[in-house]
Order: C-alpha cells, then sequence, then structure tokens
C-alpha cells in the first residue's frame, strides 16, 4: 500500500510538471517567439518590451490557463459519464450533450448579438448548461428504453448531429459580422478568451472538481453494481442526478467559452487508468483534471504552430489524439466481453 501511493505520488508529480511545461511552451512559442527568461520577467513585472508584454498578458496567458482549466473540466465530465452509464466510450462529445450546449449557446448569443446586446459570461453558461442537460436528459430517456449500450451512443451521435445542423444552419443565415464569427466558435477555439473569463470559468470548474471529489466514495461504490451502493446506503436515484447534473455543467462551462471539444472527455480517463493502473474515483478525479489540462494544453499549441499563421480547431487535433484511443478502448471491452 505505501508503495502504491508513492508511485501514485511520482505520477501525480509527472503529470503537474508536464501541465508546467506545456504551460510554459504555449507563452513561449508562436508566430512571435518569445524566449522563457523574457517570460519569466513579464510575468515578475520586470518585463521592457511593451509588445511581448502585451502577446504574453493580454494574449498567450489568458488562453493557456483557459485551455488548462477547460480541459481539466471536459476530461472530469466524461468521467462522470462514463461512471453514470457504466460504459467506457460515453462522453459529453459522443453522447451529444455538448452540441445540445452548442444549439443553446448559438441561439442566445444571435438573440443578444442581433439587437446590439452584451452578452455576459454568466448568460452562457446558463444556457449552455441548460442545453447540455435537454440533451442529457434525451439520452438518459433513451437509455431506459434500449438495452445495448451501442444502440444508446449511436443515438446520442444522432441527437449530435441534430444540433449541430441546426446550430449551422443559425450560424449560416446570420447577417451581423459579430453573429458570422461564431463560426469559428462552434468548431471549438480557445482564442479570444479574456482575464474576466478565465476568473469566471475558474470559479466554477473548481467549484464542480470539489463537487466530485466529495462524491468520490459514492461513485466508488456505485461502479460496484447500484444493489451494493443501496446496500452501502446511498440514495441511487439522487446520486445519479448529482452525476448528471455536475457532468452537464462542467461539459456547458467548456462549450460556452471554447465551443464543442471533441474526444477529450472520453481519451483523456483511459489514459489516466492505464497510466495508474486503477480505477479508484479518489484517485482517477485529480489525475483527470490533470490529464484532461495537459491534453488540451499541447493540443492547443500544435493547433497554434503547426500550419501558422492559419489556426486549427482545437478538435481537430484533439480528435488526431483521442479517436485513437477511443477506438483502442472498444477493441479491449469487445476483448474482454469475447
Amino acid at each position: 500500500m505505501e508503495n502504491r501511493g508513492k508511485a501514485y505520488g511520482a505520477m501525480y508529480l509527472a503529470l503537474f510538471f508536464s501541465v508546467l511545461l506545456l504551460l510554459a511552451l504555449n507563452l513561449c512559442i508562436g508566430t512571435v517567439d518569445i524566449p522563457l527568461g523574457e517570460i519569466a520577467a513579464i510575468l515578475g513585472g520586470r518585463g521592457t518590451d511593451a509588445v511581448h508584454g502585451g502577446i504574453v498578458l493580454k494574449l498567450r496567458l489568458p488562453r493557456a490557463l483557459a485551455a488548462a482549466i477547460l480541459g481539466g473540466g471536459l476530461a472530469l465530465s466524461g468521467y462522470l459519464l462514463q461512471a453514470f452509464f457504466h460504459n467506457p466510450i460515453a462522453g459529453p462529445f459522443l453522447l451529444g450533450v455538448s452540441s445540445g450546449a452548442k444549439l443553446a449557446v448559438a441561439l442566445v448569443m444571435v438573440l443578444f448579438l442581433g439587437k446590439s446586446m452584451a452578452v455576459s459570461s454568466g448568460a452562457l453558461i446558463g444556457a449552455a448548461f441548460a442545453g447540455a442537460m435537454v440533451s442529457m436528459g434525451v439520452v438518459v430517456l433513451m437509455s431506459q428504453v434500449m438495452d445495448h449500450m451501442s444502440t444508446l451512443i449511436v443515438s446520442g451521435v444522432m441527437v449530435g448531429y441534430i444540433c449541430s445542423a441546426i446550430t449551422d444552419f443559425v450560424v449560416a443565415f446570420a447577417d451581423d459580422a459579430d453573429i458570422v464569427n461564431l463560426h469559428n466558435w462552434s468548431k471549438g477555439s480557445f482564442s479570444g478568451i479574456g482575464w474576466e473569463d478565465v476568473a469566471v470559468m475558474a470559479v466554477v470548474i473548481f467549484a464542480a472538481f470539489f463537487c466530485v471529489l466529495m462524491l468520490s466514495k459514492s461513485m466508488g461504490a456505485y461502479g460496484l453494481g447500484e444493489v451494493y451502493a443501496r446496500n452501502m446506503g446511498l440514495d441511487v436515484g439522487r446520486f445519479r442526478v448529482a452525476l448528471v447534473a455536475l457532468s452537464s455543467l462542467l461539459s456547458a462551462c467548456v462549450t460556452a467559452f471554447a465551443g464543442p471539444v471533441s474526444f477529450v472527455g472520453i481519451a483523456v480517463p483511459h489514459l489516466v487508468k492505464y497510466l495508474f493502473r486503477t480505477t479508484k474515483p479518489l484517485v482517477v478525479v485529480p489525475a483527470c483534471f490533470l490529464g484532461g489540462a495537459a491534453f488540451c494544453l499541447l493540443c492547443d499549441l500544435l493547433a497554434r504552430v503547426l500550419l501558422a499563421p492559419t489556426e486549427l480547431s482545437i478538435s481537430t487535433v484533439t480528435a488526431v489524439f483521442g479517436a485513437p484511443v477511443v477506438i483502442l478502448a472498444m477493441a479491449r471491452r469487445a476483448k474482454e466481453r469475447g
């Protein structure tokens, strides 16, 4: 047990320093490369180059922090859905939850921007949460009448396609220049995020993260079966509602600020479980957050620099890394059943 605890500690440190390293690389590398020493000086208030200071403090740092915070939240959202459905390939993007949130945000932004009104971060998160809860409600209802998880996944994908089609329709026929810019957001991007947005998302994501940690013991019991969980005194009905609400809130916050980001919620929990060799929620939850942060920081860096000055959507890069993980997870699950 002591050796296992030391191993977990070493892996947590490895993930933490990976996040710090990728955060530093995101600040240094771009259209304008800035040395690490100058980055340190700028962050310490000793920078002498005003242009570099503006790039770091107004553009790269809030974007990198957003990628880390939202990436961690999205990985947690996927982990909660996998726990809810007892299935390793459940995730907010695959089940259409992110698409429902995207549709609600797009409708709110079109309504407000069309009347030249500002949209607050709280309004965006509220709209995304409502859309995510509606989509999640549809998926949960379908799960009551469908015996096979594969059929449920396909149904969730169809719900996502319907929501995405309606969103694309709304965006395509918008006249206002600001509304037309929704096209980039609808493909997924961490660009354009400011300090006020970072503050709001940090409060929401970290509050949800704390709640998930508090549910870790209950998730462990639930993972052993509903009968066992009830015998342990767990109110399964309320617990499932909490899982749905927290997963939807996390997914909604990501979608409100960055649009739909694919495969992070499915791939990262698998990678974390493989790395730590355990499924214990108390171990996996913080590791998922760190893993999601590192994953999105890496993908956002690649999205910015691979075809610079052209920027790829974040979902394009996350799909390249995340889709193979999902395929391997499905193959492994089929092998275990066989």
